[in-house]
């Protein structure tokens, strides 16, 4: 048994993990590499392992950094099985269109300054038509139902708590009588978050993958998050401007939502009106509701269907978006992507980014190499397509609205399962991952490594 460590190693994006058990071989994620354009590169690169040697693929949630090269797998000739969680299949069947889309329309771009130099055309990372074929591909499970995957593996999904559907990975191996219990947390969430359930305990394993993305922090408290946010809109109302969150469509537009909708008078939002400038989280927010009976009483709309908001607009069309470029004042604008590495918050920035009494509210992390990174980290000046733009608005990061689990709950996590088996940290930067392998070393004497990109490990 063997399991090497392809992607999110010694970074936060491009979940992906080989496993090799038995003569099979099983996929665990393929997420894309998200960044800039020296990162994003990678995503070109061929896995190290030919497709046709992949029996079935494993998938813990629908966030494109653990999905997103599905369809790409799917183009090199992959027809397998990808097994998830129910609610994933029908997000993924948003997301991937959605990330084929904007593969597209990068290559359109780009080929226009190709042509114009007389260059030849390059093709998108993948196509509507691929991510259409790999979706008939996806096996629907559902939490805490051993289903053996591949002979010599059997697959039980466990609430992760971090969106809809994801799951931590419990994966019970068999070769040549010996056993071994591998689990794989996923992306934790937090506990008390604003929708999702708890992430659940497990009660056992001898080898755990542990996500680090902020292993070196804890968040604010709840409380005090709230504080923040009523401040900020406050601060806003007072200044005339608007706001804008760049949000990722899936999980954080929908605890906004019901945060907004639970606080309404507590951040006097019947004083603004509120856009969803995304048809990717509206759709993806109709996933929430259907599969509302996943995270119990804490629903975000009203029984006839109806967000909990007053002054609500969805705007589906790309012209329903441009209109809000002439708003001034009044409005809070939710968009994706939540990095701001595309999608309509591109064109919001570009519109309000350099207006002092515009505010902007960052609500999730934001990886090295991201605009999001970018501004967050003081950039006084920041390009979007040709243009030059100064960072005039007021910038908050409200960490307390992560879908992630911070250093706290982590240690928390791990600490519950006995006997404190050897943990590999993945999905971190390696500021963070060195700083959480410190804390499980001193807190539960764990056996801590950070592995590299390509690096194999024998179970």
């Amino acid at each position: 048994m063997q399991l090497t460590f392809l992607g999110a190693a010694r970074a936060v994006t491009g979940s992906c993990y080989l496993l090799r058990v038995g003569g099979r071989t099983v996929l665990l994620e393929c997420g894309q590499i998200q960044g800039g354009a020296e990162e994003e590169r990678l995503n070109w690169e061929p896995l190290p392992v030919s497709v046709a040697e992949i029996d079935a693929v494993i998938l813990s949630h629908a966030h494109i950094d653990h999905s997103g090269r599905l369809p790409l797998l799917r183009k090199q000739g992959y027809t397998g099985p990808i097994y998830t969680h129910d609610a994933t299949r029908a997000l993924c069947d948003i997301m991937l269109r959605d990330a084929a889309y904007l593969h597209e329309k990068d290559a359109e771009w780009e080929n226009r300054k190709r042509r114009r130099k007389g260059l030849p055309d390059v093709p998108p990372l993948y196509t509507r038509a691929d991510a259409e074929a790999v979706l008939g591909q996806f096996r629907g499970l559902r939490f805490d139902q051993p289903f053996e995957v591949v002979p010599g593996v059997t697959l039980t999904l466990r609430e992760a708590g971090h969106i809809l559907g994801a799951a931590i990975v419990d994966l019970d191996l068999r070769e040549r009588g010996r056993r071994v219990r591998l689990v794989f947390s996923g992306d934790l969430g937090f506990r008390a978050a604003p929708v999702m359930a708890d992430p659940v305990t497990v009660d056992g394993a001898d080898v755990v993958l542990l996500e680090s993305t902020y292993g070196d922090r804890n968040h604010r408290s709840f409380e005090a998050t709230l504080e923040e946010l009523e401040g900020i809109f406050a601060a806003a109302e007072a200044e005339r401007g608007n706001i804008l969150i760049p949000a990722f469509a899936v999980g954080r537009t929908q605890d906004l939502l019901y945060l907004m909708g639970e606080h309404r008078e507590r951040w006097r939002l019947d004083r603004w009106h509120v856009y969803l400038d995304s048809p990717l989280a509206i759709e993806a927010t109709e996933v929430y509701f259907h599969y509302r009976h996943l995270y119990g009483a804490k629903i975000f709309r009203e029984r006839d269907g109806g967000l909990k908001l007053p002054n609500f607009t969805a705007s589906k069309t790309s012209e329903d978006s441009a209109r809000l470029n002439d708003v001034e004042a009044g409005a809070v604008i939710i968009a994706g992507s939540g990095m701001c590495t595309g999608g309509r918050i591109l064109h919001h920035l570009k519109h309000h980014l350099w207006r002092p009494g515009c505010h902007v509210i960052f609500v999730g992390f934001q990886a090295e190499g991201t605009l999001g990174r970018k501004i967050v980290d003081g950039a006084e000046y920041v390009r979007l397509w040709q243009d030059e733009i100064r960072v005039a608005a007021r910038i908050h990061t409200v960490g307390g609205l992560s879908a992630h689990a911070d250093q706290q709950g982590l240690l928390d996590w791990y600490g519950a399962i006995p006997g404190h088996p050897p943990v590999y940290l993945v999905h971190g930067e390696p500021r963070a991952q060195q700083a959480l392998a410190a804390r499980l070393a001193s807190v539960h004497g764990a056996k801590v490594h950070i592995p590299a990109r390509g690096e194999t490990l024998r179970l």
